[in-house]
């Protein structure tokens, strides 16, 4: 029994040195100074002077990002953004029920979407700068990712600032800048291209993240018991700790309920996905244009190659329903087209091949004739390849009195055998003899019979 005791504290003393490791790692109540974090936040808030000239260059910079879909150029831009100031000051306001605060934060917060909205209405004005690039349509529509990161970047960022060692803060506000700056150049590249799904979109989505980082800070505030503002009017504290309950309520329950939808919305996209997917090994088919609503409960895609029959779409329902999303209506682009263009295909590429072997047989025969003219040629020719211009030339080079020279060949048979006979016909000057003629004649012949070769060579004189 006293040895059950002993293992019993021992456990005890265990879990107790777990539990305090534990609240060392994680409280961060000790090393915070809460009322220089408050004066910090707000000194950010203003919107004036440097902190809006800053503004306006951040914008054009995360602007010029977007446009050339440049993550580098658009993390630069938000080292050096100061869009986290009012929103921290809201939260910051609604944490220690001080009303001057809220509307001081509200004000600025209107200047800061103004001064975005406008520099990068500007900015997309110029047609240059009007491509949609994907780091643009990636800013239309908002999903469970985007409100974590604005979500973690207002806590991260407020921790941040609530510690006492400033040496050790850390950059946060870039997490916030990376929910806040895309989505405002993106309304704006909307507003200037008259895009208003792109204007909606985005703004709807700065709207979200908006909302989640001016939580987190109030929770943060909550939870490390920033001291409250004092007011000389108890009534009056009561009444405006009243209101702003009510507004840190209107803020913190659309947030829940945003988070909800989007988580849904987000996991409804996976779960289809996934079905299509293993579709698509099963059947080995093309699954294209994909395209989900979880808010109308619809999935239509296009397929190509094999068609879906309706029996095997009421499969896709069912297991989309099992998955937890019933009722959803699968619209599929297919397959008469698909049949038509695909058979359409294969009656072209059959034509094709048809044709190239015609032409083979045609270069064929082509050829054959090619061989036969040849063959004729060197036939009629006697097998000489000498130039009947240079043999004219070299007769009149040997009588100068030499008129004209004309050559044809003449086909003889004595019906055992086909001979040709080149015959050469030379036209002299009116002056020469007959006697000349003659005897230039037999010249020439035998002259032509040595050169060509042939014995059949037959010259006359005119």
């Amino acid at each position: 029994m006293e040895n059950q005791n002993q293992e019993q504290s021992s456990v005890s003393s265990l879990l107790s040195s777990f539990k305090e490791l534990i609240r060392e790692i994680f409280d961060i109540s000790k090393d915070t100074d809460r009322r220089a974090t408050i004066e910090d936040i707000r000194a950010g808030i203003d919107m004036r002077g440097q902190n809006a000239w800053v503004l306006i260059f951040s914008i054009l910079i995360a602007s010029t990002g977007l446009n050339t879909s440049s993550t580098a150029v658009v993390i630069g831009a938000m080292l050096i953004s100061p869009l986290m100031g009012p929103i921290l000051g809201m939260g910051l306001a609604l944490g220690i029920n001080d009303i001057e605060l809220l509307r001081k934060s509200l004000k600025n917060f209107g200047v800061m979407v103004v001064l975005s909205l406008s520099t990068s209405f500007l900015f997309f004005s110029v047609p240059l700068f009007q491509n949609e690039t994907p780091e643009l349509i990636a800013r239309t529509s908002p999903n469970v990712l985007d409100i974590i990161i604005a979500l973690s970047g207002g806590l991260a960022l407020l921790v941040a600032l609530s510690r006492r060692n400033k040496s050790t803060n850390t950059i946060a506000g870039v997490a916030i800048a990376t929910a806040l700056m895309p989505p405002l150049c993106t309304a704006g590249f909307g507003l200037a291209t008259g895009k208003w799904d792109f204007f909606g979109g985005a703004l709807f989505l700065f709207s979200i993240n908006t909302i989640f980082i001016a939580t987190a800070t109030y929770l943060v505030v909550k939870s490390l018991r920033f001291p409250l503002k004092e007011y000389a009017d108890k009534q009056r504290k009561k009444q405006i700790s009243q209101l702003l309950t009510v507004i840190a309520l209107a803020i913190f329950v659309p947030s829940v309920y945003f988070f909800y939808k989007l988580y849904k919305k987000s996991d409804f996209e996976r779960k289809v996905e996934t079905v299509l997917l293993a579709m698509k090994d099963d059947k080995g088919i093309g699954v294209f244009d994909i395209q989900t609503s979880y808010k109308d409960n619809t999935v239509s895609f296009a397929v190509i190659g094999e068609s879906l029959e309706n029996t095997e779409i009421k499969k896709i329902q069912d297991k989309i329903t099992s998955l937890g999303y019933p009722g959803v209506q699968v619209k599929v682009l297919q397959d008469l087209e698909s049949k038509k263009t695909l058979s359409r295909l294969n009656e072209i590429e059959n034509s094709y091949l048809t044709t190239q072997q015609l032409l083979m047989k045609k270069e064929e025969q082509l050829l054959e004739k090619d061989k036969e003219i040849f063959s004729l040629k060197s036939r009629l020719n006697n097998g000489s390849t000498i130039s009947f211009v240079d043999v004219a030339e070299e007769l009149k080079s040997l009588n100068e009195n030499i008129q004209e020279v004309s050559y044809y060949n003449i086909l003889h048979t004595n019906f055992k055998a086909v001979d040709t006979v080149p015959n050469f016909i030379v036209k002299w000057d009116k002056e020469i003899q007959s006697s000349v003629k003659e005897k230039e004649t037999d010249r020439f012949t035998k002259w032509l019979q040595t050169k060509l070769k042939s014995k059949k060579v037959v010259v006359r004189s005119e």
